[in-house]
């Protein structure tokens, strides 16, 4: 079988993205680092292709993932030109993140692609031992092989030893490499565009965290108390005085306060504001999202009728549509969480017969239907942002999924709703 000359470039991203956050921000985690995807791979591609004088035949991918589910970074890699994403297992154990398979992956990969003469040069860009024996089958299948490392922080070795003896060529990616493609976020650096401004989650993230609400709901129980006094009527400052104490509520992850937190912070001052004899003020609850308990739904048995006549999604959808979708979502969208919002209320309006039900929608928020909620975020799932986070999509991404499919409901409607902050409770 003759040889091909051609070079293809195997990646464990692993070591890759965290060498590189590693010397850009002092530490290994990926998470304190902003990576432009579209710029790495095409910087891969010119580097391998100068290197080795040779075209590209693909660049493989290799990455964890839990339960091997492709994250939205992965998402956005695999439809490249050129670009192939093994992912291999994320698993966590005594609270850190360990790849399983990932090294295998590229072992076997290696191994194959020299055994059947697919190519005449590999680039490998890894630090790990456990590739040897792979790189050893490779050269005696008359492969050359080359070996990429990341500039190392503060004089640190990354790379094994062994690999680099057994290397045909070496070449280190240094800090003016990979800065073309890579920013620490503690410096501000952003390679991707700047995104759009959300509004609603700024405003929610500025709410007041749960303490200061509660201190606030206090004086201001305090000042009724004092008024009632002052107009001579006991009945309202008794009632203040005997009502059960508030529990302080619980914050959303970082601190952030839930609506719920926040509806639930509000309601006792409400309750102790209101006149003899009639009931809390209306707005006492925080409408944001449709989970059962937190939201009035005109009665314990379901929704209002007003929502309830609103289809779903799966309702709209038929046959033909939904391999459409699957078609869209697997080739072009990348799956982020505000990017997800957008993608399910575009398709949703799109399916609409009666455009008055849209207007309907609109004037519901910051609330979506329950049903319609429930399906916005089991569509989310499929995106790999329930995984790593207990099957619970993390806090911030429900607030940027809701986000998104609000801003998608404007741009049609042109209903220019005012950001939650500005809003508070209705």
């Amino acid at each position: 079988m003759e040889r091909v000359d051609r070079c293809v470039v195997l990646v464990d991203a692993g070591y890759l993205l965290g060498a590189a956050a590693s010397l850009l921000a002092g530490e290994p985690a990926r998470s304190r680092i902003t990576v432009d995807h579209a710029a790495l791979i095409q910087g891969l591609r010119e580097r391998a292709e100068a290197d080795t004088e040779q075209p590209l035949l693909r660049i493989y991918w290799f990455d964890g993932a839990p339960d091997r589910v492709p994250q939205p970074e992965h998402r956005r890699l695999r439809v490249m030109p050129r670009v192939t994403v093994r992912l291999g297992a994320l698993t966590r154990s005594d609270g850190r993140w360990a790849q399983k398979g990932v090294d295998a992956a590229m072992h076997a990969e290696l191994t194959e692609l020299a055994r059947n003469r697919a190519c005449s040069d590999v680039v490998l860009v890894t630090g790990d031992g456990d590739l040897l024996p792979g790189l050893m089958s490779a050269k005696e299948h008359g492969v050359a092989v080359h070996l990429w490392a990341v500039q190392a922080a503060d004089g640190d070795y990354n790379q094994s030893e062994d690999l680099v003896a057994e290397a045909d060529e070496r070449r280190v990616l240094d800090r003016a490499w990979i800065t073309k493609a890579v920013r620490a976020k503690d410096i501000g650096g952003v390679c991707a565009p700047t995104p759009a401004p959300r509004p609603e989650i700024a405003a929610i993230l500025s709410a007041p965290l749960p303490e200061a609400a509660l201190a606030a709901s206090a004086e201001r129980a305090s000042e009724a108390q004092a008024a009632a006094a002052r107009n001579g009527s006991a009945e309202p400052a008794a009632r203040a005085r005997t009502a059960p104490p508030q529990p302080p509520a619980p914050g959303g992850k970082g601190g952030v306060p839930t609506p719920k937190d926040l509806a639930g912070l509000r309601a006792p001052a409400e309750r102790v504001a209101a006149p003899a004899g009639q009931p809390p003020a209306a707005n006492a609850t925080l409408r944001w999202s449709s989970d059962r308990g937190w939201v009035e739904r005109g009665g314990p048995l379901g929704e209002p009728p007003e929502t309830a006549s609103l289809p779903t999604l799966a309702q709209l959808t038929s046959a033909e549509q939904r391999w459409a979708d699957r078609e869209e979502d697997i080739t072009t969208v990348g799956g982020d969480p505000f990017e997800v919002g957008q993608v399910f209320a575009r398709r949703w309006m799109e399916r609409l017969q009666e455009t008055a039900l849209l207007q309907k929608l609109s004037t519901m928020y910051p609330r979506i239907p329950h049903r319609i909620d429930g399906e916005l975020l089991r569509y989310a799932a499929r995106f790999g942002l329930l995984a790593h986070k207990d099957d619970q999509i993390d806090e911030h991404d429900r607030y940027a999924i809701r986000a998104g499919f609000w801003r998608e409901i404007d741009v049609t409607t042109a209903a220019g709703h005012l950001p939650l902050g500005e809003q508070g409770v209705s």
